[in-house]
């Protein structure tokens, strides 16, 4: 019987081997894993054929307006590169599919934000490659899998790791699961590393410190285009700021908070533990909870040690409102769980950005304890500018999932008051002499 040999990243060798329900690969640009799965899904359509089975190979994107956006292209390409597979395939400008074999194999192209419902109605997928699947959600997930019907049927993934939180991630690197077969794969995996990739990837590490491992190593995603604080992120960690910081015993902790409500689609409430020593803010702890009542916090503040005898809570200015579900306010509720409780007054129009600019000025002061507060720190170096693509220009900060701990570290900034230099009692300052 004739054998054929195909060119894989060799990492990637264990993960097609023997039988399993997922195979996957994450990681950064330039690792070949998308053109290798290309390849193997022809590969595996082309054995099915053979063997007489017919059915489809879906491949599917979480967003795909055309087949520009699918992964068509990729696949003719693989499948070109070798020329004893290239005869069995049947290759059209919009399909895909075998020839001259006992099997009828064919490919379908799919988006799962538009189509995931119709995907139930698909007949045979016999193999379901989902690339780029960083953005699917659960519910797509969900829905896809018990598509695979065939006993030998077979979900692969690929995909650039973005957030911790994304289904993605949760679903299949923290799943446990014996019959999932993924690695991670960089661009050091692939042995075929082209020299043109190797300069763009020069040019990031020295231009782009802050999103070089996301973009080549596989990292979660830090930063993004545009975001307020990626430098002064990427400095506090040059600098040795970010690590093992501890409370002060004889100093007043304080708790800085971003309100949220009770309802199914309230805002996230956020704490930011500090405490301000010097002319150093040392920031200790974060926490972040949605939809949970007011009693859920306190209970984290207390659980955490953070008891009304040595802890301040600072407030917005709406936190002297009445919360949406409970008409009391948060001022009030601190108040009664026995918290001095101090509310920042509004700063009007402009806001926002007198946030920015106070958190920017004094982050060359703030240390971070790194264990406790990954969450938060990753919160400030996605805050980015929601821009206007079309006329160029900024439209203030983007309203997602980093706005709340980005607010509440900037009522911190806000708030903080540098120490005065200590007088004698004529008034003036009071100074060493050598």
């Amino acid at each position: 019987m004739a054998t054929a040999k195909i060119a894989l990243p060799p990492k990637l060798i264990p993960v097609f081997a023997g039988e399993a329900d997922v195979r996957g690969a994450y990681g950064g640009r330039g690792s070949g894993k998308t053109r290798s799965f290309a390849k193997m899904s022809a590969v595996r359509a082309y054995m099915w054929a053979a063997a007489g089975r017919s059915g489809q190979v879906l491949c599917g994107r979480q967003f795909m307006k055309t087949l520009a956006d699918s992964s068509l292209e990729e696949i003719k390409q693989s499948i070109k590169e070798e020329p004893w597979l290239a005869g069995f395939f049947d290759i059209g400008e919009t399909y895909i599919r075998t020839q001259g074999l006992p099997g009828d194999v064919y490919y379908t192209f799919m988006g799962l934000d538009r189509n995931i419902d119709s995907v139930k109605s698909q007949a045979r997928i016999l193999l379901a490659w989902v690339d780029e699947a960083e953005p699917v959600t659960d519910e797509a997930w969900t829905k896809l899998i018990p598509t695979l019907r065939e006993e030998d049927s077979e979900l692969w993934v690929t995909w650039n790791p973005e957030r911790k939180t994304s289904a993605t991630h949760k679903r299949f690197r923290l799943g446990g699961d014996p019959r999932y077969k993924l690695i991670e794969l960089n661009f050091r995996d692939n042995p075929r590393f082209p020299a043109i990739l190797e300069r763009q990837r020069q040019r990031d590490m020295q231009q782009r410190p802050d999103q070089y491992g996301h973009i080549w190593e596989g990292d979660f995603r830090s930063v993004v285009e545009g975001a307020y604080f990626a430098q002064a992120l990427t400095k506090a960690k040059e600098d040795g700021r970010i690590g093992r910081v501890s409370a002060d015993p004889l100093m007043t902790i304080r708790a800085f908070a971003d309100i949220g409500g009770t309802g199914a689609r309230a805002d996230a409430f956020v704490i930011w533990i500090a405490q301000f020593i010097g002319k150093e803010i040392r920031v200790l702890d974060h926490y972040e909870a949605v939809g949970q009542p007011g009693a859920a916090h306190l209970d984290w503040l207390r659980s955490r040690g953070y008891e009304p005898a040595k802890c301040q809570v600072w407030l917005p200015h709406d936190g002297k409102h009445g919360e949406k579900v409970y008409d009391a306010s948060y001022e009030s509720f601190f108040r009664q769980a026995g918290y001095k409780v101090s509310v920042v007054s509004n700063q009007g129009k402009g806001a926002a950005k007198q946030r920015i600019e106070a958190t920017r000025r004094l982050f060359p002061s703030i240390w971070f304890n790194a264990d406790t507060t990954e969450g938060g720190r990753d919160a400030l170096g996605w805050y980015h500018e929601k821009k206007d693509e079309e006329r160029g220009i900024g439209l203030g900060p983007e309203h997602d999932w980093a706005s709340h701990s980005a607010d509440a570290f900037g009522l911190m900034c806000v708030a903080y008051e540098e120490p005065k230099a200590k007088t004698n009692d004529l008034g003036f300052k009071a100074r060493k002499v050598v």
